[in-house]
């Protein structure tokens, strides 16, 4: 029999399968565990988003659509992104899919030759490793420090620049660091983009999450030398708790717009209808749902950065967006817990779940094997107890 392809065989499942598959056996077999792994809000989706897509059921909206999203849609997207980050674009500049790693995935292929080099500063989000290696391309990974506030500079990125560099991918606000990238930071990249001519995928899917009164900036606010090469990457998941509605988009030139939209239209057709006429009622819908939840997670925040940094050897930086935070391990890695020495995260997620019945994410998947990355998209008392188990854990 013949092999299968050498490209999907080099992807790797994700390093949080591990983890997951024994949390879930555990909570299944009755044992009290709590997870801390959910890269999802913990809220419901705000009623009257839910109600539209009902309504959208008794219209018989459950056809087919343009695959490039219903027009409703796509303007929607344009007034919400104008509102809220100053960014221009006309609708047929728009293409919606299955989530924004979707699109993602769609905007890869399209910028990507086999062998194209496509920077990622680290820590990076497991799938962006995989989905370049997924298109042919070469992860070229920039390392960023906790001293540095885990973000790349403009030095760090010219110096990495080769002949055969295509694309930058920028995620801004971070997952999982949870750092965001002020307006010089963003300009001095700009710079390097535009001097060695380098595309960009601009994943803003955090946006709204930003935390002490900080301004977020979209890295095509930054001109129109910026938005030419750029594709800017969102969805309604994170912002809207939406996760499972699979509603992504991006915002590109025409012409990749059109590139996008003519793969999309042979690998999916079009995303669900249905979903599609709720997020239309998400962006245009009263958005004071969303305040609430941006002002719960920072409550969270707050609580899980001043606990975690008063329990001895570990620590963490304080994020400023998004709702997660990356635990260092560095004075525990070469020593004993529970019988297991702990080498890197993945020892310590194990045996943390194991013992202290705590489901952390190893981060040796995001480019640091030294950390591991909590999520509060959880409930308050949920962190409260994370964090005491944690304690009792490492005494």
């Amino acid at each position: 029999m013949k092999g299968l392809s050498v490209v999907a065989e080099a992807v790797r499942a994700s390093t949080t399968m591990a983890i997951d598959a024994m949390y879930k056996k555990m909570r299944a077999d009755g044992l009290d565990v709590i997870g801390f792994g959910a890269g999802e809000p913990d809220f419901n989706t705000p009623e009257h988003i839910k109600s539209a897509a009902i309504q959208a059921i008794q219209d018989n909206r459950t056809r087919y659509t343009p695959a490039a999203g219903i027009q409703e849609l796509r303007e929607a997207i344009c007034e919400r992104l104008l509102a809220d980050c100053g960014v221009s674009y006309q609708p047929g500049q728009v293409v919606v899919s299955s989530g924004a790693k979707h699109n993602l995935y769609a905007a890869l292929q399209t910028l990507v030759n086999p062998g194209d080099e496509v920077i990622l500063p680290s820590p990076y989000w497991v799938s962006y490793f995989e989905l370049i290696k997924m298109v042919g391309g070469i992860p070229v990974v920039i390392k960023t420090t906790q001293e540095q506030g885990f973000k790349m500079s403009a030095e760090q990125l010219r110096a990495a620049v080769t002949e055969k560099t295509k694309v930058l991918i920028l995620n801004n606000p971070s997952n999982p660091t949870g750092m965001m990238y002020d307006e010089f930071a963003l300009a001095s990249v700009a710079d390097v983009c535009i001097a060695h001519d380098l595309y960009v995928i601009a994943d803003e899917i955090y946006y709204s999450l930003v935390y002490d009164n900080r301004k977020f900036v979209s890295f095509v606010s930054l001109g129109e030398k910026v938005k030419e090469r750029t594709i800017l990457i969102n969805g309604v998941s994170k912002t809207y708790a939406m996760t499972g509605w699979r509603i992504g988009y991006a915002l590109a030139p025409d012409h990749i717009a059109k590139v996008m939209a003519n793969y999309l239209s042979h690998a999916t057709s079009a995303p669900s209808s249905i979903s599609q006429w709720a997020a239309v009622e998400a962006l245009r819908g009263p958005q004071e749902d969303i305040e609430e939840m941006r002002q719960a997670f920072e409550v969270r925040r707050n609580y899980i950065y001043q606990e975690m940094n008063r329990i001895p050897s570990v620590s963490c930086i304080c994020p400023e967006a998004a709702f997660y935070v990356m635990m260092s391990l560095d004075e525990l890695l070469g020593k004993t817990l529970h019988g297991t020495l702990i080498r890197d995260a993945d020892d310590f997620a194990k045996v943390f779940l194991e013992i202290g019945r705590v489901a952390v994410v190893p981060c040796s998947g995001f480019g640091v094997p030294n950390y591991v990355r909590w999520s509060y998209a959880t409930s308050l008392e949920n962190i409260q107890e994370g964090l005491s188990r944690l304690k009792d854990f490492l005494s």
